[in-house]
This record gives C-alpha cells, structure tokens and sequence, in this order.
C-alpha cells in the first residue's frame, strides 16, 4: 500500500540527529519516532548497521523487535526505550560501546496493511561516531579528621544501564607505591533511574589517621571490554593529636613519612633556624621539662629525593600556680622606684593568659580608709615566676596586690 509506506516520517530527519558522538565503554541512545497511515498497523522495528551511508543491502540485523538472531557483537547490548511498537517510538540504546560500533544505523518498520504483511525501509541513515573514553569517574572527598570515620564516594561517569563496571580504590603513600587502603571497607550500589539509565557508585569508609595526609586515592573504573578509567585525588586529614601540655611536663612530638628510599625528617620551630631533630622515616621530638618559651609552631619538614613536604603544629603551654606558690611583681609609682614584694598567694592560682593580649589585674592598697583603685599589666609569664608592672599610680606610696578574693585565669596561645 503505497499511499501508507509515503505517510512514514521519522524524528531523526532533523539534522542534530543525523550524526551521534559517544565514549567507548559507555552507551548511546538513538532518538527515532515515526508515524504512519491509519490502515497500516506496525509490529516490529528493525535495526541494522551499514558500512557505508544510503547503502545497508545485506547488512546485518543488530535489533530486531521479535527476537530474531542478530550479529553475535550486539547481542544482549541493544534496547529498546519503548517496548510497545504501537507508540511509534523506534528509539534504542546501544550499550557497552566499543570504537567499532562506529558506523551508519538504519531503521526498518514492519506491519501489517489490511491483514497483509508490509514494511518499510528508510533511506537515512544515522552516524554514530564512537571516541575513546575521557570523561572520568567524580570523586566526593569529605572533611577528613584524625581517628573519625570518613567516606568516599566514586561515582562511574554515565549512566548506562549496561554491563556493571568494576571499582577499584587504590592509596599512593609519599614513596609513590600504590596499595590498598588497610582497615577499610567498600561498598557497591547500583541506583536505576529510568528503565534504561543507571548510576553506579562505590563508597570507601575508613579511619584517616596523619599517614593518610598529603597522599592520594585513586578510584579506577573498569568498563566492558578493557575500558577504563580513573581520578586521583589528595587527601588532607586535620590532625587532632595532642598539642597541649602543662609546664614541666615532657612534649613528644612524631612525624613520620612512607616512602622508599626513607625520607629525610627535620623537626625545627619557627622563627629559629636551629634543627631540633633529624632523622630518617621518623623523627620524635621530645622536650621533656616544657617551659612557656617551648610554646610555638613546630614544622615537620621530610626530603625525598627533589621533593620537599612541610606540615606544621601549634603547641600551647599552660602555666599553673597553686597554693603557696610565690609570685613576683614590680610596682612603679611615678615611674621613679622599682620596688620588688614577694607575696604568698593564699588561693589556688592557675595563671593562663594570651599574647599579644593584655591582662588587667586589680589591686588596692593597705592601711587606707579607702581603697586606691590600681591596674597592673601582665608583661609575660616564665613557669613558677609571671612578672608584673603596675599600669596606673596614685601616689608615692607601694601597693601589694591582694589575691585572697581574686581567682586570675590567662592563657599563653599560640
């Protein structure tokens, strides 16, 4: 019935789907749509693949609709996104891609006119042009903490509802060597979107710990038919160790680096170019009667071969007094005597304070009808001997500063 077969007109006619581009290993969808003369009833669609434009004879069937044999390559790769012919939709979706798939695709609609089998072939052909793979795989880093639990996420580009791709996650320590990530655990999902759309993503949890920092992941994904590919990212991991210590006491600073041949560790402080340890693969550095002159930036710097790594740690030193400790202070009244008083604190006393922040402590004097109002500046703390200079003056009198009702708190923070 010719006046039926001159009726079919498919969407794809328009130029923008004449010529389809897509990356071996994922898929491709083919947009087709047709319509048809009322006394013409399709049932199938046919689709083939051709080695040159406007001339497929005797090429072979990559899509049937009824299930018939089609070339072993694309068995089980094509779909269709609408199953029911009657909608007119033609549209499939090729799977798994390789570069050879690239080539001219054409559509051919079988059916029925007045209980008589018919059909139709179109004489346009779609180009399908099939690339290496680029696009990579999007990798989700958290906030990384020292000892708190994290996960990663690897999400495979596309969303193709082919073969599921293989995840990989592999660590790049400062040596270079690529391993598995110890202490870990993966996990793998599939998310269906539509009949024919998929995302598949895998998730990495693990504890980061300061091994983890400055190093790299990388999530590697392995396509259908040795397709692959990966991103690597850097890890940062916030170090939470202990970086507070009270006069006296002993600060064990360790920085340690993987890496072969072992790097080469030097522990300094800011503002000093004097090394205070070196070592190779791991230095400690101990002090172990800490002073308020140990607070400070400490840098960790590691060699390898013509690379150079810095981190850095902040340590606070706490000065306490306690009961009976003595504490030295200098009043200056008219800027003219320097007189030193040696008072026994009476309460429990933990001196802190903050630089460069002052400190206002106030005191009055003794023996008076009424108190004369003093404030004394805190210049800087030494352990067991925090040194202070009277601010403001009243008269030639000396002034001693009472502490039975004061409790002073201050930190030196650095």
């Amino acid at each position: 019935n010719v006046s039926a077969i001159d009726e079919f007109k498919e969407d794809f006619y328009h130029k923008d789907l004449y010529e389809l581009t897509a990356k071996a290993g994922l898929c491709v969808v083919i947009p087709c749509s047709f319509t048809n003369a009322d006394d013409f009833t399709p049932k199938h669609i046919i689709w083939y693949k051709c080695e040159r434009p406007k001339n497929c004879s005797g090429a072979p069937i990559i899509f049937h609709s009824n299930n018939k044999n089609s070339q072993p390559g694309f068995e089980g790769r094509v779909s269709r996104l609408e199953p029911d012919v009657s909608q007119k939709n033609c549209s499939i979706i090729i799977n798994d891609l390789k570069e050879s798939d690239s080539g001219f695709y054409q559509l051919r609609v079988t059916g029925q006119v007045n209980g008589k089998k018919n059909g139709f072939t179109f004489n346009q052909t779609v180009t399908v042009s099939v690339k290496g793979l680029k696009q990579k795989p999007t990798v989700m880093i958290p906030t990384l903490t020292e000892g708190q639990q994290a996960t990663l996420t690897c999400t495979a580009p596309g969303l193709c509802s082919g073969s599921v791709p293989q995840i990989t996650w592999t660590w790049r320590g400062a040596g270079g060597t690529e391993s598995y990530i110890t202490g870990n655990s993966t996990a793998f999902k599939t998310e269906s979107l539509t009949d024919v759309t998929q995302r598949h993503v895998s998730t990495l949890t693990f504890n980061p710990s300061a091994e983890h920092h400055n190093t790299n992941v990388t999530c590697k994904i392995h396509f259908t038919g040795e397709m692959t590919t990966e991103k690597t990212s850097g890890l940062k991991v916030n170090i939470t160790g202990v970086t507070t210590v009270r006069d006296s006491e002993a600060l064990n600073l360790t920085c340690n680096v993987h890496s072969f041949p072992p790097s080469l560790i030097i522990w300094s402080k800011l503002g000093s170019n004097e090394k205070l340890h070196t070592d190779p693969g791991s230095a400690n550095l101990v002090i172990t009667n800490v002073t308020a002159g140990d607070a400070g930036q400490y840098v960790c710097t590691a060699k390898y071969m013509n690379k150079r790594l810095k981190d850095k740690v902040n340590v606070t030193v706490i000065c306490e007094y306690t009961a009976l400790d003595r504490i030295y202070f200098y009043c200056c009244p008219l800027a003219i005597m320097v007189t030193a008083f040696i008072f026994n604190v009476l309460k429990e006393l933990l001196m802190t304070f903050q630089t460069p922040s002052s400190l206002h402590l106030t005191c009055w004097s003794r023996g008076s009808s009424s108190s004369t109002m003093l404030s004394f500046l805190i210049v800087y703390c030494e352990s067991f001997r925090p040194q202070y200079i009277c601010e403001h003056y009243q008269n030639k009198d000396l002034y001693m500063l009472d502490m039975q009702n004061q409790f002073i708190s201050c930190i030196i923070f650095i």
